[in-house]
């Protein structure tokens, strides 16, 4: 009786296996996903970053250090600059995403991002992106200034280089993404023929280079013991020298904020009170409180770290007050 029931045993299993080989198998099918044209638009408009366009807002930066702001001319060019950086800044973040869509795919984070994660197709990315980047200084050719559309091609250029190698150079990453800052708050004077002051554009670089570095500096004490959880060439920096560049920067840009506050320039002080000289101490106070997060390793995006912090956002609208009455001369 075992052996029958061995045999019968063995006789089953050899069934089973010869069914197994004559039927196929069976593949896994795959989730549906929706279909049409709005995951695809939902996909491009999130790989074109939309939290990021509030940096683009810098490009009134110096017509309103002029007291040149609120004319229609001022407003329609100042809009239709906004409009051309976002695109240009779009097409670079549709390039990037493409070109390392494998890379993201084996990150943690980044394996969200509709490149990566499928939404977008690859040649469909660079395929916007470049339209994108073609469009905008053409756009800009027709409509605006000669030199706002150099700064434009300066400024795909230089990031699509960026994109390409440039981000793997110490130091160069961290000039490269401060210039974009400083483009951004440069674009807005040119395209109204306003000349840009030595201690605006000191500041203004100074203070960028603060944000990036303090910004780095956070990401590299988040990765300690992380290898791979971010961008590779953290690894290259020490948090001690990222600490020394965002001292060293923000202390450049107290002191050129200072040196422009104490230079009447021969203008007759007629407001009532010493607004760019009481300006300093919400500028320094915001600085400070900056640095706060800076060295705690939280500084992410500039605009996170002042959105989520009550009184950062009230020191920065207490200086602006003060800065657009030293504007107005009130």
């Amino acid at each position: 009786m075992p052996e029958t029931a061995h045999l019968t045993s063995a006789a089953r299993i050899r069934q089973a296996a010869l069914h197994e080989q004559r039927t196929p198998p069976r593949r896994a099918v795959p989730p549906p996903r929706e279909g049409g044209p709005r995951p695809l638009l939902k996909g491009l408009l999130r790989t074109a970053r939309p939290k990021q366009w509030i940096k683009n807002v810098l490009v009134i930066a110096a017509p309103a250090a002029a007291g040149r702001l609120f004319s229609t001319h001022a407003l329609t060019q100042l809009s239709l600059v906004f409009v051309l950086f976002t695109a240009s800044a779009a097409a670079v973040y549709l390039i990037n995403d493409a070109r390392d869509a494998e890379a993201d795919r084996a990150h943690p984070t980044k394996r969200h991002r509709p490149v990566a994660a499928g939404l977008v197709p690859v040649p469909v990315a660079y395929a916007v992106g470049g339209a994108l980047a073609t469009l905008a200084p053409v756009a800009a050719a027709w409509l605006t200034s000669p030199a706002v559309v150099a700064l434009l091609a300066a400024y795909i250029g230089m990031q699509l280089a960026y994109c390409v190698s440039l981000k793997h150079v110490l130091v160069v990453d961290l000039a490269v993404v401060t210039t974009g800052f400083l483009m951004r708050a440069v674009i807005g004077g040119l395209a109204l023929g306003i000349p840009l002051s030595r201690w605006f554009l000191i500041t203004t670089g100074f203070g960028a280079l603060f944000m990036v570095s303090a910004k780095r500096y956070s990401e590299a004490v988040q990765m300690a013991g992380k290898a791979g959880a971010t961008r590779a060439l953290l690894t290259e920096y020490t948090t001690g020298y990222l600490r020394f560049v965002w001292q060293l920067a923000a202390g450049v840009a107290v002191l050129a904020y200072c040196l422009w506050a104490l230079e009447e320039g021969g203008v007759p002080h007629t407001s009532v009170l010493p607004w760019r000289q009481l300006s300093v101490v919400a500028f320094i106070l915001a600085i400070l409180r900056y640095a706060v997060f800076a060295d705690r390793g939280t500084a992410g995006e500039p605009e996170d770290v002042v959105l989520r912090d009550r009184a950062l956002a009230l020191i920065g609208m207490v200086w602006l007050a003060m800065y657009g009455l030293a504007v107005a001369n009130w």
